[in-house]
This record gives C-alpha cells, sequence and structure tokens, in this order.
C-alpha cells in the first residue's frame, strides 16, 4: 500500500512540476525567416499578394494535393482570404489584414481545431539587384500552462515550413 501512495505521490509531484514550469514559459512565439530572391520586389509581391498563388510555392498545399480550398473576399490584396480542409495539415483559414503593394502582406492565421490564431507577414525589402524577403509568424498560446510547451517547438515546427515556401517562391520569381 506504501508502494502506490509513494508512487501517486512521485507522479503528483511530476505534474505539479511540469505544470508549474510551464508558467515559466512565455506564451508568445516569433518564427521568422528570411532569402534573398534575384527579382524585383513586384514579382514577389504578384506571388504572395494573390492567395491562389500561395499553392504554386507553399509547402502546406504540396504536402497535401487533396487538399480543400476556398477563397472568399476580394481575388487579391486586403481582404483576400481563403479557408482550407485536409487531413494532414488541418483546417484554417487565412486573411490578408494589410497590404503595402510591393512592400508588405499581412495576415491574420486561424486554426479553429486548436483554438488559436497568430498573425504574420511577408515582407519585401530592396537589396540591391535583389529583393530581401521576411517571413515572420507570432502568436499567443494562451494562458494554460501545458501550452507554452508549444512554443519551445514552435520554431522547429513551422521554421523549415517556412525555409521550404520561400525556397520554392524564390525559384519561381527568378524563372518568370
Amino acid at each position: 500500500m506504501k508502494f502506490i501512495q509513494w508512487t501517486l505521490a512521485v507522479i503528483g509531484a511530476i505534474v505539479l512540476l511540469v505544470v508549474a514550469a510551464g508558467f515559466l514559459i512565455p506564451s508568445t512565439f516569433l518564427v521568422q525567416r528570411s532569402i534573398e530572391i534575384n527579382a524585383a520586389p513586384k514579382k514577389v509581391y504578384d506571388l504572395i499578394v494573390e492567395p491562389r498563388r500561395w499553392k504554386d510555392w507553399s509547402v502546406w498545399t504540396r504536402r497535401d494535393p487533396d487538399m480543400r480550398i476556398t477563397y472568399s473576399g476580394p481575388p487579391f490584396g486586403m481582404g483576400a482570404k481563403w479557408s482550407w480542409v485536409s487531413k494532414t495539415e488541418g483546417a484554417g483559414s487565412m486573411e490578408f489584414t494589410r497590404v503595402e503593394p510591393d512592400r508588405v502582406v499581412e495576415y491574420a492565421l486561424t486554426f479553429p481545431e486548436f483554438n488559436m490564431r497568430s498573425t504574420g507577414a511577408l515582407r519585401m525589402e530592396p537589396a540591391g539587384n535583389a529583393t530581401r524577403v521576411t517571413w515572420t509568424n507570432t502568436g499567443d498560446v494562451g494562458g494554460n500552462p501545458l501550452k507554452h510547451y508549444l512554443v519551445l517547438m514552435m520554431d522547429r515546427m513551422v521554421g523549415p515550413d517556412f525555409e521550404a515556401g520561400l525556397a520554392n517562391l524564390k525559384v519561381l520569381a527568378e524563372k518568370q
């Protein structure tokens, strides 16, 4: 009987420690990647500002060719929106919230099944004869200390997708 009590006490202490440590981890995350593309900002911008063009360079649609995508709002620019349902990538939506031609496209990203929302941007800056594109995504996982552990993994989970997407964008923009 003492063994069971001792085991339960140890398990309880570990759970308490994990939860308490979760409060020490920030609830916010930032993922950021950049690439230099040998093309004018306008060429790059045109591939980003239209949601239907994302399937040409985004890794998420390439990973699931059967992804169901629905477009709404204007075909490009601020207010352009698309939603998707995928067996491998989950369900979500993205809407452009601020657009500066040839400079920046900001978006709101929502994953309802995880009750998660984040914001992001693709910024284009001239770099000599090239364009430096920086892709960022920021969010807050909320007050649940167990979700704070997601923050520790977010860069490793999303960063490689940003790198691959930017590499695809580079190939596409430089080819045109």
